[in-house]
């Protein structure tokens, strides 16, 4: 059960800004076709299939991988979240675009809020997380988003242990926290318009 919010002290609007690599450095990659990532000089099926390896993904456990349907919610950030065994990728199926809010790995117990930003991805390419991003799950810009997520098997293990009354997490994988509660501060963003 999630708690009631408290009545935010403050309020952080965010820009939505194109997911580009070059945005994206302090937080993750993309995964999908990039200039700066060339093909394996290994010759697969005479040339007619290229493989590369936009990112690194890193996990301490056994790999999970998800669908997730995503439909449009609230464009407000209450959680945010960050993984410490493994560099969590989110992969979208048939073009639909989604917003991502996060900020940059930090050092403290808490994300550093004056640092966080929101990207929309345009359904093109997926991404993968730095260690220690935080980050709130994506959200939908049209209902019905489908999502792949590659996660540590801990993670799930981990939210499985969140605190019933707080909806907190904490775990060797992951530590989710209620920003608003902690900082008194609410993240939002204007999201974009869905697709004609």
């Amino acid at each position: 059960m999630i708690q009631a919010a408290p009545a935010p002290a403050g309020v952080v609007t965010l820009t939505v800004e194109p997911a580009t690599p070059q945005a994206l450095a302090a937080f993750g990659r993309i995964l999908g076709r990039a200039a700066d990532v060339k093909p394996v000089p290994v010759d697969f099926y005479k040339g007619r299939v290229l493989m590369r390896y936009p990112v690194d993904f890193a996990c301490e456990h056994p790999v999970d991988v998800s669908l997730a349907t995503v439909d449009t919610r609230p464009s407000e950030v209450r959680f945010m979240e960050r993984h410490f065994q493994h560099t969590q990728t989110f992969i979208p199926l048939a073009g639909k675009p989604f917003v991502v809010v996060m900020a940059p790995p930090s050092d403290g117990d808490m994300p550093d809020l004056a640092q966080a930003r929101a990207f929309l991805f345009d359904g093109s390419a997926g991404f993968t997380l730095h260690l220690g991003t935080w980050h709130e799950f994506p959200f939908a810009v049209e209902d019905a988003t489908d999502v792949v997520v590659i996660l540590s098997s801990q993670t799930g293990y981990d939210l499985h242990q969140r605190d019933a009354v707080t909806d907190e997490a904490f775990g060797p994988d992951l530590d989710k926290k209620d920003i608003l509660a902690r900082t008194g501060t609410l993240i939002r963003f204007v999201p974009p318009a869905a697709r004609a």
